[in-house]
């Protein structure tokens, strides 16, 4: 799951539904992790063009059991017209052990199509800085890959961070992108269980050790240095404490998280509506919905659900963006989340699965 912020602005129409698509190939790249290959047919392949750094939702039914998981989109060395993404099992159960164990190709899934804010800066000559960990490395390769490859001014600096040597996720592409790109792309790898001769390369990215790794990276708190974060709470947050202490702008910093704070909890329900009436109409794919909030619900995406089982959602959490929808009459206030940036509230953007009406009546469209 995931989730963006300060991430570029989002495409002013957005493309819904579930496209059936078909598994092409699984390749295991790790003990614990494989790179789905999905066919795109001619028809929806235009459907699925993305810019470096989006995710889509796949949506499977697993012992009667509906599941939905965003996945980054990482494009395959070849460019041919396929949708790959990469899946690390995250323990029993679930689609992720579903997907690394049983999934074989010519079984099929259903996918929503591309979404998201994070991405590239647009500013020619630059030095992206980008920090992962684990599977947060398929956003920031496809991301790397398209800065050097479009701009041959710039610098891509990567700083990864892995249990062990065998842990490390697409190392053959990794190690390519370095040979193609000799003197504008560095990696850094960190490993959490092995002990590397280099004492700074030897555990986690953290608020000590990430300005040392800047350092050897020559990067410099300035107007050319953007830095992109991807990976789980801790390291994002830690990281981004280091960056700002360092004295890079928040402004030129974007993340995407891969899992919730600890302490984050479910809402509850909307007991402040009790007694009163919350009216909401969606527009989604051209189709117009009405439905009311009622008390069991946390959120508008609860309502919605009833009456509009489409409804774009996959996280409930506030970390993925599927549910993105703008505000066309009334008020809401969105709780705790993680997608939206400033210029986004402002311009009347909401997350249906952290929404909750202020207003009788209350108009989201999903289109825009």
């Amino acid at each position: 799951m995931k989730t963006t912020e300060h991430g570029a602005a989002a495409p002013t129409e957005r493309a819904t539904g579930w496209h059936r698509l078909r598994v092409a190939r699984v390749r295991p790249l790790t003990d614990d992790a494989v790179a789905l290959t999905l066919d795109l047919p001619d028809r929806p392949a235009d459907t699925f063009a993305h810019r470096p750094g989006q995710h889509v939702t796949v949506r499977h039914v697993l012992n009667g059991t509906e599941i939905r998981r965003s996945y980054s989109i990482c494009p395959p060395p070849s460019e041919r017209r396929e949708l790959r993404l990469v899946v690390k099992r995250l323990g029993p159960g679930g689609f992720s052990e579903y997907a690394t164990t049983a999934l074989t190709a010519g079984d099929t899934l259903d996918v929503a199509p591309p979404t998201g804010g994070f991405g590239l800066v647009e500013r020619p000559g630059a030095h992206h800085v980008m920090v992962a960990a684990g599977s947060g490395i398929t956003p920031l390769l496809s991301m790397a890959t398209a800065a050097l490859r479009d701009d041959p001014r710039c610098r891509v600096s990567l700083i990864y961070a892995n249990r062990t040597a065998r842990s490390v996720l697409l190392a053959d592409e990794l190690a390519d992108l370095k040979d193609a790109y000799v003197d504008r792309f560095l990696p850094l790898y960190l490993l959490t269980r092995e002990t590397r001769e280099a004492e700074m390369l030897s555990g986690h990215i953290d608020t000590t050790r990430l300005p040392r790794l800047l350092r050897a990276v020559g990067a410099e708190p300035d107007g050319h240095t953007y830095a992109y974060l991807c990976g789980p709470w801790g390291m994002v947050t830690s990281g981004r404490e280091a960056l700002t202490r360092w004295g890079a702008d928040p402004a030129r910093i974007r993340c995407e998280l891969f899992s919730l704070a600890p302490q984050e909890q479910p809402s509850p329900p909307a007991a402040e509506l009790r007694g009163r009436t919350a009216r909401i109409t969606a527009s989604l794919g051209g189709r117009t919905a009405v439905t009311v909030m009622e008390e069991q619900d946390r959120t508008v995406l609860d309502a919605l659900l009833r009456v509009m089982p489409d409804t774009p959602h996959s996280c409930r959490e506030g970390l993925c963006g599927s549910c993105r929808a703008r505000v066309t009459r009334g008020t809401v206030t969105t709780g705790h989340q993680y997608v939206l940036g400033p210029g986004e509230l402002a311009a009347g953007y909401t997350l249906a699965c952290r929404a909750r009406p202020e207003s009788d009546e209350t108009g989201l469209d999903f289109d825009l």
